[in-house]
């Protein structure tokens, strides 16, 4: 098993090394997360979308359906019934609106649960969270370098910023 950079786990890596993979592991979960926002947000916009449908569908209903529908049914109330037909074209017209009504709840119900995903929101929190956190990070206290060390410590930092 090896590290991010190649390097085997459990080896001593130079502060370079680590700041390079530190940096690398950063890199990529912002990117995953950017993804991540992405799918929520077509996720969220699908919703609407089918949302927005069923309105228009059950708008459709109601104005092309309503003059057809309420002949055919007035006069079919009236032909089992002997109500008046002004009542039976009454009749017709709730049924009409009943079915719209249907229709109008399915988008409702839809655009509630595209408004409460929010799965942007909750992914563009966890981004400032892991920014607040990096910012707020101190480094170590790092013993002081002699003399000797100081050519080998650059050597190191050239290999990984390479």
């Amino acid at each position: 098993m090896s590290a991010p950079d190649g390097s085997p786990v459990g080896a001593e890596r130079s502060i370079g090394q680590l700041f390079a993979s530190a940096t690398t592991e950063m890199s990529a979960l912002v990117h995953d997360e950017i993804a991540l926002a992405k799918a929520q947000l077509k996720r969220d916009v699908k919703r609407g979308a089918t949302s927005g449908g069923a309105f228009m569908v059950a708008g459709g209903v109601l104005v092309f359906s309503l003059p057809m529908l309420n002949f055919a049914l007035a006069y079919g109330i009236r032909t089992w019934s002997d109500w008046n037909l002004a009542v039976c074209f009454l009749l017709s017209f709730a049924a009409n609106v009943l079915i719209a009504g249907l229709l109008a709840l399915i988008g409702v119900v839809f655009a509630k649960k595209a408004k409460k995903g929010g799965g942007a929101q909750k992914t563009a929190a966890s981004m400032k969270e892991s920014a607040s956190i990096l910012q707020n990070a101190k480094p170590h206290p790092r013993p002081e370098l002699t003399q000797d060390r100081v050519p080998e410590a650059i050597e190191a930092v050239a290999r990984s910023s390479s």
